[in-house]
């Protein structure tokens, strides 16, 4: 009497699933839903498009199905027998939001397959993998009820929010097992070179579990909150990204980014999955369990607003280099290369005197994630800034004799890993502090202003350097270069040089002081800081002639470069190895 769900591949090569949904003792009128967004990717993706062919039944007769909205239906059912739908569903997007089909591989999130039954959402829920080819696999972290070696099977959730919380990776793929403080991990990788060295993949991703573990629970018997965990790497030739769920991942790197066997090294791609790695694992805590208030029951119909993104995405992007520094993947020279990166970028954009970190998370599903030319001026990023928070917030607390990992703690302790308010954030921060951080709140994360990074680096051994700015920097310009399309706008920084002169988004810029250029560093050459130099721009098939004037300096943000001090003071020594581990 379990809601069940089947789905079988239908046909490969034209990238469809179907989806067989049975539902004992319907309601006379029983509405069916598909969810428009996915919880952790905080975007309104209308995941209904992909469905069609929808048919209800009832004892192999029609059942009348209306659809009432884009992503809603009325089954009217005759009696309490079995309700049966079935759709198919094109899947041919390979991210890890959505889900994807073809001969080599299957992948899929419940969001974009499996209808919601209203009314019935607390109940069970099973899902059935029919048909698949020949020698394919599955891997999920959801309980498997009756399966075969190769994953075929009944799996079962407690309820619709975990059915939906648990994607499945199908196909031909590696995988490797280890143990984190005694809690079964398995490492499922789908696309990789045969030079790659799993064993290093694993033995990097148990450093990096064993040391979240402890961060959230102690080192004496850590207990983590759950009882297996899953990661689902898929890689490709260029791309990057993750999405978040209760006891997996779902994870997309370039394939040159693994390590390769007989190789020691850690390249900047591989430090790259290493912090991708990191980010994920640390929010099975921070916004799969410890999350806002506003999500504390999600409401996939619409949008769910909340204004502490700067939290749970801005923290979680503190913490996850951090770890890979703190359990010894990167040193700390490449932990303040990453660190001064973000610095840079943060102080690179205009938006930055827009939009707080507090309005930029409330504004996620219209700005974040529908980016354009005109974002760096609108917005700013709550994973980058808000990183920069907590990064501010950390250095204070220490030098107030706590830090930023007891606040973490003491809300995990104080919500029993639940939903949290700002209001208890505000909380944490005095309790481990003694005093309150109501004004670095409003001014940090509900204000515009500069957030005092250099003279708290400083307290930390860390020291700050001023760089020379690149000539797109002082001109306040974004661009792309390449062979075939030139060089072209993709950005005009907001109070530039090249928004004074006229550049716009979509520019091929072509020539400079009479000289044709093919990359925008060989006008540094053909330019005179103070005075304005002659530009060809092709727009809309026309050529235009621009006067545009180089800055002495950069007028949106320097960048900088972090170094360790190689002679601190005590204190602050002592301050940086607390914070970045010996």
């Amino acid at each position: 009497m379990t809601i069940t769900y089947r789905v079988d591949v239908e046909d490969a090569h034209a990238h469809l699933f179907r989806v067989t949904l049975r539902v004992p003792r319907p309601a006379a009128e029983q509405r069916l839903s598909l969810p428009v967004w996915i919880p952790g990717s905080y975007l309104v993706r209308e995941f209904a498009r992909h469905l069609s062919g929808l048919k209800a039944e009832q004892g192999g007769q029609p059942v009348p199905l209306a659809q009432l909205d884009k992503a809603t239906w009325l089954a009217s059912c005759r009696g309490r027998g079995e309700l049966t739908v079935t759709a198919r569903v094109y899947a041919f997007d390979a991210s890890v939001r959505c889900a994807f089909l073809d001969a080599q591989r299957g992948f899929f999130n419940g969001t974009g397959l499996c209808l919601r039954v209203e009314g019935r959402e607390a109940e069970p829920q099973r899902l059935q993998l029919g048909t698949l080819p020949r020698g394919w696999q599955v891997a999920t972290a959801m309980r498997a009820i009756k399966v075969d070696a190769a994953g075929r099977g009944v799996y079962e959730a407690a309820d619709y929010d975990e059915l939906v919380d648990h994607p499945f990776e199908l196909g031909s793929f590696w995988r490797g097992r280890f143990e984190a403080h005694g809690v079964p991990h398995e490492f499922v990788v789908a696309g990789a070179l045969p030079d790659f060295d799993g064993e290093r993949l694993l033995a990097d991703t148990r450093r990096i579990c064993e040391a979240q573990i402890s961060f959230w629970h102690g080192t004496r018997k850590p207990r983590a909150p759950f009882q297996r965990y899953v990661f689902l790497l898929n890689t490709c030739e260029d791309g990057h990204g993750g999405l978040e769920h209760r006891a997996s991942t779902a994870l997309l790197s370039a394939r040159r980014n693994l390590p390769q066997r007989g190789r020691s090294e850690t390249s900047d791609g591989y430090a790259e999955l290493l912090g991708l790695i990191s980010h994920e694992y640390f929010h099975t805590w921070n916004v799969k369990r410890l999350r806002p208030a506003e999500f504390a029951r999600y409401d996939y119909t619409q949008e769910n607003y909340t204004q502490l993104l700067w939290f749970f995405e801005g923290f979680t992007s503190y913490y996850d280099d951090l770890i890979l520094r703190r359990c010894g993947l990167i040193d700390t020279p490449r932990y303040l290369k990453l660190l001064a990166r973000t610095v840079s970028g943060v102080a690179g954009t205009p938006g930055r005197d827009v939009q707080s970190v507090a309005q930029a998370s409330f504004d996620a599903w219209v700005k974040y994630y529908r980016s354009d030319e005109n974002t760096p001026n609108a917005t700013i990023s709550y994973y980058a800034k808000g990183s920069l928070v907590a990064l501010a917030l950390d250095l204070t607390l220490r030098r107030d004799g706590s830090s930023l990992d007891e606040v973490m703690r003491a809300l995990w302790a104080a919500s029993g890993g639940g939903p949290i308010s700002e209001a208890d954030i505000a909380a944490a921060l005095q309790q481990c502090s003694g005093r309150s951080y109501a004004k670095e709140l409003a001014e940090w994360v509900h204000g515009r202003g500069e957030l005092p990074l250099q003279g708290l680096l400083y307290s930390a051994g860390v020291e700050w350097q001023a760089q020379p700015a690149t000539l797109a920097q002082r001109l306040g310009l974004r661009v792309s270069e390449s062979a075939l399309t030139g060089i072209k706008a993709t950005h005009v920084l907001r109070g530039g040089a090249a928004e004074a002169a006229g550049v716009a988004a979509g520019d091929e810029i072509l020539a400079v002081a009479g000289w044709r250029v093919r990359r925008l560093d060989e006008a540094q050459r053909l330019m005179t800081p103070g005075q304005a130099a002659e530009w060809l721009v092709a727009r809309d098939q026309r050529v235009l002639t621009l006067a545009v004037t180089l800055p002495r300096d950069a007028a949106i943000g320097a960048p900088v470069q972090l170094a360790a001090d190689a002679k601190p003071g005590k204190a602050a020594q002592a301050l940086r190895e607390a914070w970045l581990g010996r």
